[in-house]
């Protein structure tokens, strides 16, 4: 795997599953620990393995709350990570796109069957691209076989390179209009961050108002979400937060906290471990879509072959994705890695239960690296959500 590659994964997929999968760990929780002393257990095994920081939190069926805290939020001063902390939700982000675009949906704005082209005329075309064939639901669950092609760093030196560069969602989109299709929209499965910038212009198009004016108003603000912020293209997070470090090699630990997220449309938002939990558990309880559009955004299909071979039993929604538990059944959520910080989560499909894991530090130059760390807060999820409880769903 290719370090260009494994930064793709990061920032498209979170990578932390799928390369659990790869391995077929055993994650069933250890006999004798209650769930708190398991999710410490399973904090402090992620930074024993060097990633500098790790904050993780859980929410009961009763709405009790587990927390735990490893390592620190700053290698040089050794100040202890915060389980307040700020981070870039990422690719989680998505998530919050594809609820506002099936709350459109609902309203009778938009149609989920809608091309492309019928918002975007001629904005998907050239090299075998044809937004007459793709539809937003296609979009939304990665199946509009358009290619990704954003723009990242992997090396010390492109990082400081390219940190503060800004782009425009129409350099975006034009860097994708350059290559074929993979596939024939509707004949495949590749995750696509492009299709999530169309999505957002389809909201601007549909609303006449950014699509994180939209978020906002109709997710952050009615669930109280007072530490979930768009950034816009400020490189900074707000206070507290841990250092983001990325490993590109021995040695070559990066503080990488300071960066414009290429996507800043979409992947600039700043969230914490409560906020992100409250959305997932108020989305799959039914609290942001009435029941057609949440039981479509749980319709899923396969992802590609590729994934499949790390990602056993792995399925995508709209905008969500379904993962199995080692204790039966699946779980629901939307990983995101980019910039240091890789967070995974999970709830429950009646949204009950939910944890989420947020590491400061992404030891992206091995494989093995990669492996260990994204097998580790694997565990933790899988445990989180099988803990044992009389109210366990």
């Amino acid at each position: 795997m290719t370090s260009a590659l494994r930064k793709h994964l990061v920032m498209a997929l979170g990578i932390a599953t799928l390369l659990a999968a790869e391995t077929g760990i055993a994650v069933a929780q250890p006999a004798g620990a209650s769930p708190a002393e398991q999710l410490r257990r399973d904090a402090k095994a992620i930074h024993a393995l060097g990633v500098s920081g790790v904050q993780a939190r859980t929410v009961a069926p009763d709405g009790r709350e587990s927390v735990a805290i490893s390592g620190t939020a700053d290698l040089d001063s050794g100040r202890p990570v915060r389980p307040d902390g700020y981070f870039r939700m990422a690719s989680t982000s998505k998530t919050l796109v594809a609820t506002v675009v099936l709350q459109l949906e609902a309203e009778g704005t938009l149609s989920l069957d809608d091309t492309v082209d019928h918002w975007l005329p001629g904005v998907v075309r050239s090299n075998g691209n044809d937004g007459t064939r793709i539809t937003l639901r296609q979009l939304l669950r990665h199946t509009s076989g358009i290619h990704d092609d954003l723009p990242g760093y992997t090396t010390p030196e492109e990082y400081f390179q390219q940190r503060y560069d800004v782009y425009s969602p129409e350099q975006l989109i034009a860097r994708a209009m350059a290559h074929a299709p993979d596939f024939p929209p509707g004949k495949g499965w590749s995750y696509s961050n492009t299709g999530y910038v169309l999505l957002d212009a389809v909201i601007r198009k549909a609303t006449g108002r950014p699509a994180h004016q939209e978020i906002d108003d109709r997710i952050l603000r009615p669930l109280g979400l007072n530490h979930t912020r768009w950034g816009g293209t400020s490189p900074t997070l707000p206070r507290p937060h841990a250092k983001a470090y990325q490993l590109f090699g021995p040695g070559s630990v990066v503080d990488v906290t300071d960066q414009i997220p290429v996507d800043h449309e979409n992947l600039s938002f700043v969230t914490t471990t409560r906020d992100e939990n409250t959305f997932l558990r108020a989305l799959l309880a039914g609290h942001l879509l009435p029941p057609r559009q949440l039981a479509e955004m749980k319709r899923t299909v396969p992802v590609s072959a590729e994934v499949q071979q790390l990602w056993p039993g792995g399925r995508y929604g709209l905008g969500l994705a379904e993962r199995p538990l080692s204790c039966g059944g699946t779980y629901w959520g939307h990983e995101g890695g980019d910039g240091g910080y890789i967070t995974l989560n999970g709830v429950t499909g009646n949204g009950s239960r939910s944890v989420v894991v947020s590491m400061s530090e992404a030891r992206g130059d091995t494989l093995d690296h990669i492996l260990a760390q994204e097998n580790a807060a694997s565990a933790l999820i899988d445990h989180a959500l099988c803990a044992e409880s009389p109210n366990t769903p």
